[in-house]
């Protein structure tokens, strides 16, 4: 064993020990407000505000009505509001009944880092992507000021000028940018070969954001796009190319040599921006495991899209859940709900049900799944990883 490993297991050692007495030291951070950057998996009505509601069943299990999410109920991000006793994020695109006192959610679903060179209705991918997205922060951490010191109903929707640098930063985004090569029908390697410059867009939004006061930052990295239903319907796949878990092996490949790159250049932004704290989340992991194991953990077949209609995933990339037609003069739901959203994985083929959100909440909120391994409550709290 040469001098770096022994180094390293030392270090690694030393921190097991060391790691739980720290964080017994460190004080809770207090967040006042999260500020979160996205695609779907964090959208709490983002698209549904611009471009029309996500109809029902969406929402159903929770919410017990549409509430601008891709799923029956509650999001990862939702849970995270919840556990720092914040309430759940208003999103800035939605001018109805929403509340910033506590933050923001600029993420809409179909929402990619790099702009993408088409239209929504051609391509599916949202006009807000992360630049947009962090336009749209610039300008709300401005006016909001402004108009919250008119006082008034300014003042109890909009959020404290301090809480900008105190607040949580949540970013989930990248999947998009990935299927968006294969929908070009780019190769794996093609893919793989633009991933330094989505990165390095990404990376940019972080400094940006922190040249404005953002310190504490949460990041995910990109979920196992190879299991999701919607990429095994859309997409050829040959036999050799499934795991023996049932997922697409190359879309797995790409998103995992993303993730790779990301923790890489989360370890640079630490050394530039020597005030932030940031967080990285492996939620590959805690999907892929929660995928590969459902049965034994209490969930049905992963691969079935609860709300959908028909084919090998109960998925139709034409008949999309909630989707609905005339037949003899009167409305019927083509794709609608199961009948137990529980214990299913997969809400519509493309998104997560609540119970498989807030399953892998639970695994992530303790620091298990994190570099460095600290729990969300403690987010704020710099700490070496080298």
């Amino acid at each position: 064993m040469d001098t770096h490993m022994l180094q390293t297991l030392f270090f690694t050692i030393a921190l097991a020990f060391l790691l739980p007495n720290l964080i017994l030291c460190w004080n809770h951070c207090d967040f006042p407000a999260i500020f979160n950057f996205g695609d779907s998996n964090s959208d709490t009505g983002g698209l549904s505000a611009a471009f029309g509601q996500a109809p029902p069943p969406h929402g159903e299990t929770f919410f017990h009505a549409p509430a601008g999410r891709y799923s029956d109920g509650r999001l990862v991000i939702d849970f995270i509001a919840e556990n720092l006793t914040l309430p759940y994020l208003s999103a800035y695109l939605d001018s109805v009944g929403s509340n910033f006192s506590h933050g923001a959610n600029f993420a809409t679903a179909g929402s990619t880092i790099r702009p993408q060179n088409t239209t929504k209705s051609q391509s599916g991918f949202s006009p807000i992507s992360l630049d947009v997205q962090y336009v749209q922060f610039s300008d709300f951490h401005t006016r909001s000021q402004i108009f919250r010191r008119k006082g008034g109903v300014f003042r109890s929707l909009l959020p404290e000028k301090g809480d900008f640098s105190r607040a949580l930063y949540t970013f989930d985004i990248g999947q998009n940018d990935l299927t968006a090569g294969y929908k070009l029908n780019m190769s794996t390697e093609d893919v793989k070969a633009y991933v330094p410059d989505v990165l390095a867009q990404f990376t940019n939004v972080i400094k940006y954001i922190y040249a404005q006061g953002g310190r504490s930052f949460w990041i995910h990295n990109t979920g196992p796009v190879g299991c999701l239903p919607y990429v095994m319907d859309r997409f050829p796949i040959t036999a050799a190319q499934v795991d023996k878990y049932g997922c697409a092996s190359p879309f797995n490949e790409v998103a995992q040599n993303f993730n790779h790159r990301l923790k890489k250049a989360v370890h640079v932004l630490r050394e530039e921006l020597p005030l932030a704290a940031i967080t990285y989340v492996d939620i590959y992991s805690v999907k892929y495991y929660l995928i590969s194991h459902a049965k034994k953990l209490g969930f049905e077949n992963p691969f079935l899209a609860c709300c959908g209609h028909g084919g090998k995933y109960n998925y139709n990339m034409f008949i999309k859940c909630g989707s609905k037609k005339i037949v003899n003069g009167k409305e019927t739901v083509l794709a609608n709900s199961c009948k137990d959203p529980y214990h299913r994985v997969s809400w519509d083929g493309t998104h997560f049900t609540e119970a498989a959100n807030k399953w892998i909440f639970k695994k992530i909120v303790d620091g298990s799944y994190s570099d460095p391994p600290i729990p969300l409550k403690l987010a704020c709290q710099r700490m070496s990883t080298k």
